[in-house]
């Protein structure tokens, strides 16, 4: 009889990724550029100041200490993917995904497990972090979205994926053996923009990927 695990359980470190799911991390630094793409994508003034208020809202919540997953999911999660236009045409996605992994080399081990996530096309994941882990370090919840990510039936297809505890942002891209990761982006930050001389919610980096992505998945 198979050996039945949860993923959170059997999944859990970067080398039982590339042993169990066959997954490397790619050394090309063009595997994924798409991340990067995304500085040729314009928000407007209106887009812009809904980031602020939504890093404001973020900063105001989590003073009196760590939030709860609904908390993240409304004050932070939703309205990003409502402005980068996820919730109308032509966008369809699954929330609460239950994915069954068959693990390389041991066929009598069988990985399952449901994640918060919402999947846009079959090929954006939108992976929240569990409710209790606010300051949760993504490095180590990113193991288990490959993980959910590696389910993917045509590998042959670029599948993205954003992993987010409401404090950080992590993208990441898979495409057939090999995966490829963002840098980190945090709610809190701000980055300093050299054409307007002044600081920019990095919220907006967040949505511009975002944006980017969505693009990339119906075109």
């Amino acid at each position: 009889m198979a050996n039945i695990l949860a993923i959170a359980e059997g999944i859990t470190t970067f080398r039982q990724v590339e042993e169990k799911l066959g997954l490397t991390l790619s050394t090309d630094r063009a595997f994924f550029t798409e991340w990067i793409e995304q500085s040729s994508e314009e928000l407007t003034e209106t887009e812009q100041t809904r980031l602020d208020q939504i890093r404001a809202n973020y900063l105001y919540q989590i003073s009196d200490g760590i939030l709860l997953e609904e908390t993240i999911r409304m004050v932070v999660l939703s309205p990003l993917l409502e402005l980068a236009g996820f919730y109308q045409s032509p966008y369809k996605f699954r929330a609460e995904v239950s994915v069954t992994i068959e693990a390389l080399g041991d066929q009598d081990e069988i990985l399952r497990g449901r994640i918060d996530a919402l999947v846009l096309q079959d090929r954006l994941w939108i992976v929240l972090i569990e409710s209790k882990r606010t300051t949760f370090d993504l490095e180590l919840a990113l193991p288990q979205a490959l993980a959910y990510m590696a389910a993917n039936p045509q590998p042959e297809q670029a599948l993205y994926g954003m992993v987010t505890n409401g404090s950080t942002y992590l993208f990441v891209k898979t495409l057939g053996q090999q995966y490829g990761v963002s840098d980190l982006f945090s709610t809190r930050s701000a980055l300093l923009s050299r054409r307007e001389s002044q600081y920019r919610n990095t919220l907006s980096e967040v949505l511009k990927t975002l944006i980017h992505l969505g693009r990339l998945i119906t075109s």
